[in-house]
């Protein structure tokens, strides 16, 4: 089945397009196997996110041949779509937890995080970008924002658009961001800047469509290095769905209220809050959310306070509707129609 028949129009899983570069990564070996080192480490743990777990074996392959014959290396089965994400259990059983493919949301001695830079020059796409850009006689300045994994050209992205005469705006966000210029799937803090409009620079659209929402009065601009193309992100297909699920979930008398218990993901409070004013609102635990692991309880729709991203990526997938908190509100009649917006996460845990 083709990727345009399986999801529907405003489905964020619909927004990635065909890789045209091999990405390579450096995997800091060396680092790891130093620390192994002076730890005396003996059980070592690896994650890598989803799309990189293929890659799990060789990298352990190459550790193995770096290490003492005695240290044992684990991968981690378990789901993973950001830093904050983490396998707590291998975590509590390994003397080194290596996380590979995000940056650190929270300092801390148990965790390695390996970011792994991509090798793809964003010269040339920023150069394309420039002519979708406002020129910069034009207006008061541009925001540069970007993944984890082009920080190490933040730099020389800023240079690049100071020298076609932009002044970049930039700032770290919030505690949740690490680096100045940062965004994650769940947070545009480092967006929130003067500039009427802002530059991402980054692989695929769910990011900047995000960025869009929380800040609607910007102009967005998609310089995409990985897959060679510049667009705008336009924020009208995700809206109508969103819309779309608030309206099938405003006859809804029974609610099943997602407290997610992953790491960085959970909000206590926030579903607290909805259970106590509704009594027909019931709190459902659990690590991790899909279709089929609501589909037996009896439920005519659901609230996630999880990651806002299994409200947006995999929504249309629940066989009932699947909303925000903010969603939630506007369904029950507590918030206007017009307050539908993307649900952002701050803080760490």
């Amino acid at each position: 089945m083709s990727q345009e028949s399986e999801y529907t129009e405003g489905d964020l899983r619909n927004t990635g397009m065909s890789l045209k570069h091999d990405r390579e990564w450096d995997y800091e070996l060396e680092e790891i196997v130093d620390a192994i080192e002076e730890r005396d480490a003996t059980k070592v743990g690896l994650q890598f996110p989803e799309g990189l777990k293929r890659r799990g074996p060789a990298v352990a392959d190459d550790l193995r041949a770096l290490a003492d014959d005695d240290v044992t290396f684990m991968l981690s089965g378990q789901p993973c779509y950001g830093a904050c994400d983490l396998d707590t259990y291998l975590m509590k059983r390994t003397d080194v937890f290596v996380h590979f493919g995000h940056s650190p949301m929270k300092d801390t001695d148990k965790v390695i995080y390996v970011p792994l830079f991509s090798n793809v020059e964003v010269t040339p796409i920023m150069e394309e970008s420039l002519e979708t850009l406002e020129p910069p006689e034009e207006t008061e300045g541009v925001g540069l924002v970007t993944t984890a994994q082009h920080m190490n050209l933040y730099e020389e992205m800023t240079e690049f658009l100071e020298e076609h005469g932009y002044e970049v705006q930039s700032r770290r966000g919030d505690e949740r961001l690490t680096n100045e210029g940062q965004v994650l799937g769940c947070n545009y803090a480092s967006a929130d800047v003067p500039a009427d409009q802002v530059l991402y620079v980054g692989g695929g659209k769910f990011h900047p469509l995000g960025l869009a929402m929380e800040h609607p009065d910007k102009h967005v601009v998609i310089a995409d290095p990985v897959n060679n193309v510049v667009t705008v992100a336009d924020t009208d297909k995700f809206l109508k769905q969103r819309y779309g699920a608030v309206h099938r979930a405003m006859d809804a008398e029974k609610w099943g209220v997602i407290f997610c218990t992953k790491i960085g993901q959970g909000r206590w409070d926030m579903a607290q809050e909805i259970i106590d004013d509704n009594d027909n609102a019931y709190l459902i635990t659990m690590d991790e959310v899909t279709p089929d692991r609501l589909r037996n309880f009896d439920m005519d729709a659901f609230v996630n306070t999880g990651c806002p991203r299994i409200t947006t990526d995999d929504g249309p997938q629940f066989h009932k509707p699947m909303l925000t908190p903010g969603e939630y509100r506007i369904a029950v009649g507590d918030e206007p129609l017009d307050s539908l917006s993307f649900d952002t996460f701050h803080g760490t845990w």
